[in-house]
């Protein structure tokens, strides 16, 4: 049995957080196969490597880990949702959220970055298993596009910063409230 931090809902006091880039109007995409690099600055990518650096691992859906350029992520233990495929470079799972940050708690990582897409974002604000939330806002329109999430969710955030990092980039950084 897993025991909750109610305050923080942290399963063996493991953070997990979301990390995503935006266009100014709010599509993180213009398809499933459309990779942010291109479109996002150059301080957006620092913040990214730096911030899942930190973590020690990334997790994402099999469409994100195919639109990054050179698979896997250097420096970072690299988990793919895949119902079929396996990956050079990276571990495979078709685990619960919570399940998931269990085991990676207990393997020694403090923290968990979910880096998308939209399908793999919902299922871990769904299962109550975010803490907080990392949006780059970059000047960008795409007129259509995915959004953030793949479907209707209520969440409630606290933001705690932010902050310029580029010339016209903004980073939020929100609580995800309990």
């Amino acid at each position: 049995m897993i025991a909750y931090n109610i305050k923080a809902n942290k399963m063996n006091e493991t953070t997990v957080f979301m990390i995503a880039v935006m266009t100014a109007d709010g599509f993180i995409a213009k398809s499933s196969r459309h990779s942010p690099v291109g479109w996002n600055s150059k301080e957006d990518k620092e913040f990214f490597t730096k911030r899942t650096k930190e973590a020690g691992v990334v997790v994402m859906g099999a469409n994100t880990y195919e639109t990054i350029s050179r698979p896997p992520l250097e420096g970072r233990l690299n988990i793919v949702y895949s119902m079929d495929k396996q990956y050079d470079g990276a571990e495979t799972t078709r685990a619960e959220p919570k399940d998931l940050i269990e085991d990676l708690g207990k393997r020694g990582y403090k923290e968990i970055a979910i880096c998308g897409g939209a399908a793999i974002y919902t299922m871990f604000m769904e299962a109550g298993a975010l803490d907080k939330m990392y949006i780059t806002i970059e000047p960008v329109i795409f007129g259509a596009g995915l959004a953030l999430f793949n479907k209707e969710i209520s969440q409630e955030l606290r933001l705690v910063s932010n902050k310029q990092i580029g010339k016209n980039t903004i980073l939020l950084e929100y609580n995800v409230i309990k």
